[in-house]
């Protein structure tokens, strides 16, 4: 096996720029976030891509039309990639939740893998229904590069559970700008991280975004 499988996080919406929880809430990209992905295709046109998986969100469609667009491919939809759910923390900043949920935002920060945002999903049951896609692609793909289109937190507890990192620590150890890309090549010795977090193709105006 020989296989290359690139995690794309969407690009830029208010909500990341604004830096606060944003799961289920279902945002475009804003003008930033679209020249993230038109850069993005622009910079990746030329790999040949067996298989796009995306998650079924307007931020992740709208980040990996440009490449589709481009490349006449077709965009698998899987329910599986969508982002955390926050639950009653959506839309919300960290201060706010500090103040509010006191002690299911402690619980969260000290072990998220088991301790949801309240009335949200811990790592546990979003890597329950993301991995079965890692093993989908795995069944269809020996070779070749795939892309995935998610989101920051999915992403990385994903990651996590590739290489074998405890999913308490998805926060701590692994970052996924937006727009970033992470690549793990999958080969005879299991996964091995090769690209984390890259937005080096990006204009260095986009790159310097904050709040992403």
């Amino acid at each position: 096996m020989n296989l290359k499988i690139y995690f794309l996080r969407h690009g830029e919406t208010e909500y990341s720029q604004r830096d606060v929880f944003c799961g289920n809430m279902d945002p475009d990209l804003t003008l930033e976030g679209k020249q993230m992905a038109q850069a993005f295709a622009d910079a990746h046109s030329s790999i040949i891509w067996s298989a796009v998986y995306v998650s079924p969100m307007k931020r992740t469609i709208a980040t990996a039309q440009p490449l589709c667009d481009a490349l006449e491919l077709v965009m698998e939809l899987r329910d599986g990639l969508r982002e955390i759910d926050y639950g009653t923390w959506e839309n919300k900043g960290k201060d706010f939740v500090r103040t509010h949920h006191e002690e299911d935002y402690i619980r969260w920060l000290t072990e998220p893998a088991w301790n949801p945002p309240t009335n949200g999903e811990t790592a546990v049951q979003v890597a329950s229904r993301a991995l079965p896609i890692i093993s989908e692609i795995e069944s269809k793909h020996d070779t070749g590069n795939i892309l995935v289109v998610s989101h920051k937190a999915t992403i990385r507890i994903i990651l996590c559970s590739l290489l074998g990192i405890d999913l308490g620590r998805y926060r701590d150890r692994i970052d996924a700008p937006a727009g970033s890309i992470s690549m793990v090549k999958l080969a005879d010795h299991g996964p091995m991280l090769e690209v984390l977090g890259d937005r080096s193709y990006m204009p260095h105006a986009l790159r310097e975004r904050k709040g992403t």
